[in-house]
């Protein structure tokens, strides 16, 4: 049998401890993978750029760039489509990804279209946000009935921690685009990648970076990588225990995991979340109405969101 894993204490999404892990690598990992049920459609990711970058950044899990059209663009009626599906469903919030939303021609049409139905929040690396950009922001986030938030990624508070990880020069231009929206009224979320490990000391960097450019309640989102598309080139893939099993999940996350109240959609199709688009397999139709069923938790990628308490969205 496998054992049940984590101390007594542990609740769901709080990350594993060493002899845990430890406990894992020892484990019979042969049982089959956690169903994990859709309770409901709270959140809609799009994916409006598809895989397309103005960046590679050497972690990325879906190898998003200048040059992967894997995913293409979305149109604006692919995107009213699915917010139309989803607002039938009793759809609560919207996230856009990529790639890079910012590159997308009609991106400011899709924020509207969003705000007229639920909070959106928009994940970006910020490079593309100039003052005229985070202005007109500003003016969309004054006028929304609901919330709008923006994350802007960062791997370091110096260019020598950022550009080897996200490219040449990046580290100025994303630090510029904060101080843009900051200088507009806005409070972006800093969303770290930690790459390389995190320690407090670190966090504080982040912090005193943050007000630095003006942001006097800085916010930030720390997340573990997935060893999956560039980071597997990188550091290395998942072992061949790192696999999810059904007595596994500890009490409560089941309902916890962000895959039991989301879906994704690209213009390729549906999927149970932002981590999978790349995996064949994952893909779960081509609508939304496809999606509306169980997943099974199979794919090592999940194994990250189990040990590290990963969750998206907030």
């Amino acid at each position: 049998m496998v054992p049940r894993l984590g101390p007594s204490n542990r609740t769901a999404m709080q990350p594993l401890q060493l002899d845990d892990l430890v406990q894992l690598a020892r484990a019979d990992r042969t049982g089959p993978a956690p169903v994990l049920p859709l309770a409901s459609l709270d959140t809609l990711w799009l994916q409006v750029t598809g895989t397309v970058c103005n960046l590679a950044c050497r972690h990325c899990f879906i190898t998003c760039g200048p040059k992967n059209f894997s995913h293409p663009f979305m149109t604006l009626d692919q995107v009213r489509d699915a917010v139309t599906e989803a607002v039938e469903h009793g759809v609560r919030e919207f996230y856009f990804t990529g790639g890079e939303p910012f590159m997308h021609p009609d991106i400011y049409e899709m924020i509207a279209l969003c705000l007229d139905h639920g909070p959106l929040s928009i994940l970006t690396n910020g490079v593309l946000i100039d003052k005229k950009s985070a202005t007109r922001l500003r003016e969309i986030f004054d006028a929304s009935r609901y919330s709008f938030d923006l994350r802007v990624s960062l791997d370091g508070t110096t260019p020598a921690q950022n550009d080897p990880i996200r490219g040449r020069g990046t580290f100025d231009q994303i630090v510029e685009g904060v101080r843009n929206l900051a200088e507009a009224g806005l409070n972006p979320v800093l969303t770290v990648t930690e790459v390389e490990g995190a320690t407090e000391a670190g966090r504080e960097a982040f912090r005193d970076l943050l007000v630095g450019l003006g942001l006097t309640k800085p916010r930030m989102k720390f997340l573990a990588p997935f060893r999956i598309g560039r980071e597997e080139r990188r550091g290395g893939g998942y072992e061949s225990h790192e696999r999810l099993v059904e007595s596994d999940l500890v009490e409560g996350e089941a309902e916890a995991l962000q895959c039991s109240t989301c879906r994704m959609v690209t213009a390729k199709g549906a999927y149970p979340c932002p981590i999978l688009v790349e995996v064949d397999e994952a893909r779960m139709g081509d609508t939304l109405a496809d999606a509306m069923k169980p997943i099974a938790l199979s794919h090592p990628a999940c194994w990250t969101c189990h040990v590290e308490g990963v969750t998206c969205r907030t």
